[in-house]
């Protein structure tokens, strides 16, 4: 069985009651933060707490939860619900006119922001209009200091909280000093929970994040992919019925498709896809399968303009199976319901597919004697080949960033 895990503490306000909770990602049972990259830590915790069982983790109270840089870029967060999430802005993001623009649209669209073991600097007074709360740690920033910054924004919005509280003393000094809400040992250590993980199979998130890549999305090709996984179901479902937009609850997977709309429905898809990168994998392995199954694609439509394109996207994305599932392709390809001629072309490299699927590696090995070799015997220029590969890769970048 496996299992998902989520550590989260206590923040209350200046009579101790609760307010909420700061979830941070854990790997295990163990109560500290694994090696890991914060967009990755933030996505899984976010599909397993958000898109899993239930809301045990927070109950009726608020989440706090820290965002990356490119999380905020993407605007990740619209994903949830903007009752039960305070955004927190890391405290290792840059203030740029960028991430001013995500704060701004967050802002408008409800959600409260925070940020997170601030240190008072210039760059940061153009976000403050658009800011909730501030969280100070006392060990970074003393209460005495603190202080000084907290009167003179005393006539906003904004509230401040005090992090790494340890004592009845500190905690009735950050109080007395005009802090509305406390975290830290004094009232709880961070509190590890243990619930079930649902996940939904590689193969499951390879053909949705495929079905999305379409220039028109094909709802009734994604609506099939996901009726098929319970896991997906289950999340996608929790997801859209989570949202406060909706009157009544959304009972079928049409529904939920149609009230998700495109924009929404590809950054579901992206964040289950990179929650559920398996973690003994290079991720290079992964951005290499997408960024092949494009060029594949897009060269497909160039030099056979009536072939059936989904053919070249499958044939790229197939090609690194065996490196990523530790089993031969050749017992990978027989057990996918795929046609022939893509089982000729990665068994074999057989075929337009397969010319196609090789000239790429060679594209990757700058192997530039096979590849003008195969150019010609498809009748591509290398103007073509070239603009395949930026789209490719730009488009599996974006992928891999949402």
């Amino acid at each position: 069985m496996k299992y998902s895990y989520v550590a989260r503490q206590p923040i209350l306000d200046r009579d101790r009651k609760m307010l909420g909770y700061e979830l941070l990602f854990r790997d295990g049972p163990k109560n500290t933060f694994p090696e890991i990259e914060p967009e990755r830590a933030t996505s899984i915790l976010l599909s397993e707490q958000f898109f899993g069982l239930d809301y045990n983790t927070i109950g009726n109270k608020i989440g706090f939860v820290n965002f990356p840089y490119q999380s905020l870029i993407n605007q990740i967060p619209t994903l949830f619900p903007k009752k039960k999430i305070v955004v927190e802005i890391l405290e290792d993001c840059a203030p740029t006119e960028e991430l001013l623009d995500a704060v701004k649209q967050l802002n408008v669209k409800g959600y409260k922001m925070a940020l997170d073991d601030f240190v008072p600097s210039p760059e940061w007074i153009p976000f403050l209009p658009f800011i909730h709360l501030i969280k100070f740690d006392i060990r970074i920033v003393p209460i005495h200091k603190a202080v000084k910054f907290i009167n003179r924004l005393k006539d906003t919005k904004i509230e401040f909280l005090a992090e790494k509280v340890e004592t009845y003393e500190e905690f009735h000094q950050a109080r007395e000093a005009g802090f509305h809400y406390f975290q830290g040992y004094f009232f709880s250590k961070p509190e590890i929970l243990q619930q079930k993980a649902i996940d939904p199979s590689f193969l499951t998130v390879v053909q949705l994040c495929k079905a999305i890549s379409k220039s028109e999305v094909d709802y009734d090709e994604v609506e099939r992919i996901i009726s098929v996984d319970v896991s997906l179901s289950y999340k996608l479902l929790r997801y859209v019925n989570s949202s406060s937009a909706i009157s009544s609850k959304i009972s079928s997977f049409h529904q939920a498709l149609a009230y998700l709309g495109e924009e929404r429905l590809k950054k579901f898809v992206s964040l289950v896809a990179i929650a559920n990168v398996q973690e003994n994998k290079p991720e290079f392995l992964y951005v290499l399968s997408i960024l092949r199954a494009k060029f594949c694609e897009l060269l497909l439509s160039k030099v056979q303009k009536s072939a059936d394109k989904s053919q070249g996207f499958l044939t790229g994305m197939f090609s690194l199976l065996d490196s990523i599932l530790d089993q031969p392709l050749d017992i990978i390809v027989e057990s996918i319901p795929v046609d022939n001629v893509i089982k000729q072309a990665l068994l074999h490299h057989k075929g337009i597919l397969g010319d196609i699927l090789s000239l790429y590696i060679a594209y990757e090995h700058a192997d530039w004697d096979t590849v003008s070799k195969l150019s010609d015997k498809l009748g591509t220029s290398s103007e073509d080949l070239l603009d395949c590969y930026e789209q490719s890769t730009i488009w599996a970048e974006e992928l891999c960033n949402n």
